[in-house]
């Protein structure tokens, strides 16, 4: 049986309905401490960015309202206008000065902090308000490494994986080109590495290459990239699916996609941040405490000049949506979306002092 998600979970346990008993019982204990208002505030809050394709594929659009609708409970003073027409508007609307609150449905690219900083002066603040989902499409989930059934490897470093798909090695080392390269030994050692992924001008990549290369933009030009067919939208025409099945025919594969795609003929992989560190599986549950390395995240920005407070509306609506209020909401509204436990969230709120 497909194992269910911590999200599932977690909606079960905030509707008040009983759990299975494998359910993550620490989760909702784990939320935040409720919203309390640090003073009253009145205004229009812009939001721009992530919503939704069409209304039959809502992303996070629903979530988003849920937050306004609790937040104007206690701040009734403030009123919404939500553009939540996709991502690719999100920062413009900022330095643009069209919108307050720019909401990501993927990482922020160096392109659009460029476009802002060239306007004032200074990056856009990021505070995180979502984790990403364990294996929901269009919903940021975490990205994985698989390589074939057949092969031994049982984990890899990040400095690792940078030196199998990036060409500046940031991390240190030496380039990875054999199977021996990784340790493996007999019939494998001298076994070249065949690297697979997704579309380098998507978001994955760009994440890949945030978290991986630390900011490295250099792959290796052996890289096979697989883009979704036209048209897909889920399935077998999606560039993960269509990875995973080629991998299944090469032993020598090694790729990234997410768990929400399947082939019995590869495996996923666990990764550990460093040498000598834990490796950790992609779980539910390491997704919703971050512990797996490539966790993702959905990230509001809005513009804060060095050395200048807040805007008080904005900081009471980011409060609320950190808050327990805030974050119980999104497993009952975010579609796969889970939600920023107390240590994250208390990281995140740190960035509004």
């Amino acid at each position: 049986m497909r194992r269910r998600s911590a999200a599932w979970f977690l909606a079960l346990v905030v509707a008040g309905a009983p759990a299975a008993p494998a359910a993550p019982a620490p989760a909702i204990a784990a939320l935040p401490p409720p919203y309390q208002a640090h003073g009253v505030v009145h205004g229009v809050i812009r939001i721009w960015g992530h919503g939704a394709y069409d209304r039959s594929r809502d992303f996070i659009g629903a979530l988003v309202r849920a937050w306004e609708r609790g937040f104007q409970r206690v701040q009734p003073g403030i009123r919404f206008e939500n553009h939540l027409v996709g991502t690719a508007a999100a920062i413009g609307a900022l330095y643009t000065g069209r919108g307050d609150l720019a909401l990501m449905g993927r990482e922020i690219w160096p392109p659009e902090v460029a476009a802002f900083r060239e306007v004032f002066g200074y990056p856009p603040t990021g505070v995180d308000v979502v984790t990403g989902s364990f294996d929901v499409r269009n919903h940021d989930y975490a990205l994985v490494v698989f390589v074939h059934k057949s092969n031994p490897l049982a984990g890899l470093t990040l400095a690792q994986l940078d030196a199998l798909f990036g060409v500046e090695r940031r991390r240190g080392g030496h380039a990875v080109r054999t199977w021996g390269d990784l340790g493996l030994s007999g019939a494998w050692s001298g076994r070249p590495v065949h690297l697979y992924g997704l579309p380098i001008s998507r978001g994955f990549a760009r994440f890949f290459e945030d978290k991986v290369f630390l900011g490295g933009r250099l792959w290796r030009p052996s890289l096979r990239e697989f883009a979704d067919a036209k048209g897909s939208r889920g399935g077998a025409g999606d560039g993960g699916q269509r990875m995973l099945d080629a991998m299944a025919q090469d032993p020598d594969a090694i790729g990234y996609a997410g768990l929400l795609y399947h082939n019995p003929g590869v495996k996923p992989i666990a990764l550990a941040r460093r040498a000598g560190g834990a490796y950790v599986a992609a779980t539910a549950d390491t997704v919703l405490n971050h512990r797996y390395p490539l966790t993702r995240m959905i990230t509001m920005f809005f513009n804060r000049p060095p050395g200048v407070p807040v805007d008080p509306k904005l900081r009471e609506f980011l409060r609320y949506v950190l808050s327990r209020d805030g974050q119980e909401a999104v497993p009952r509204r975010g579609g796969g979306y889970l939600p920023m436990l107390a240590p994250f969230a208390a990281d995140q709120l740190h960035k509004l002092d």
